[in-house]
């Protein structure tokens, strides 16, 4: 009976752990790898690697989604789990050095939508993603699917709790955040695009340029 037990226990921990719902706790040291080395299906569109941001300058030399180790698994969790719905991520942003936060910071002074760069970010610790939905059943190719707002909108609009969009774009929303969810992913309140990783605390803050990570 004893042996039985221990098999069933052993079984239903395998199983947690298969669909996300153990805790892989955060490890301070944990490295800083490319998602594309862990998901290449995930798709990118680095917006501070070009103009094409509420800066209107390029802030990063380099279009790349850097997250901690922990944290990439469990995107690419999220990633697998949207692909039977015919649908994927596509990536705005992740780790972000600190000296970059900075200049956010001088734009934007209002931390519903830029961290204090004094206290540091979710995405100076390399712990959090912004990201949007892409519908992959499309003839075209990947097609990013309608929100209530675009990236970096700085309006309530963004809320998670805004209720004035189409409908189409709440669903789109819902979608996304109960994805996320499911894979140990907090969203941020003001912003529909924002997920911070369960334990992001633990990590501690960086400024390790991207071309001086390999």
């Amino acid at each position: 009976m004893r042996s039985t037990s221990l098999t069933l226990a052993k079984i239903a921990l395998v199983v947690s752990f298969l669909c996300g719902c153990v805790s892989l706790g955060a490890d301070p040291n944990e490295r800083l790898v490319d998602i594309r080395t862990v998901d290449p299906r995930i798709l990118l569109d680095i917006r501070y690697a070009t103009a094409d941001n509420f800066t209107h300058r390029v802030l990063y030399p380099t279009a790349r989604c850097l997250l901690r180790e922990n944290v990439a698994r469990r995107l690419a969790w999220v990633e697998s789990d949207l692909a039977l719905q015919g649908l994927g991520l596509k990536v705005f942003d992740c780790y972000r050095p600190r000296s970059i936060q900075y200049k956010l910071w001088e734009i934007v002074h209002d931390d519903r939508y830029v961290a204090d760069p004094k206290k540091g970010s979710r995405h100076n610790r390399g712990a959090a993603v912004d990201l949007t939905l892409v519908d992959l059943r499309a003839a075209s190719g990947p097609r990013e699917l309608e929100m209530p707002t675009g990236f970096d909108d700085f309006t309530e609009a963004a809320h998670r709790d805004y209720r004035g969009a189409s409908t189409e774009a709440l669903m789109h929303r819902r979608i996304l955040q109960d994805a996320m969810e499911r894979r140990g992913f907090t969203g941020l309140s003001t912003e529909w695009w924002h997920f911070d990783a369960k334990g992001w605390e633990r990590y501690p803050l960086l400024d390790i340029p991207f071309d001086a990570i390999r």
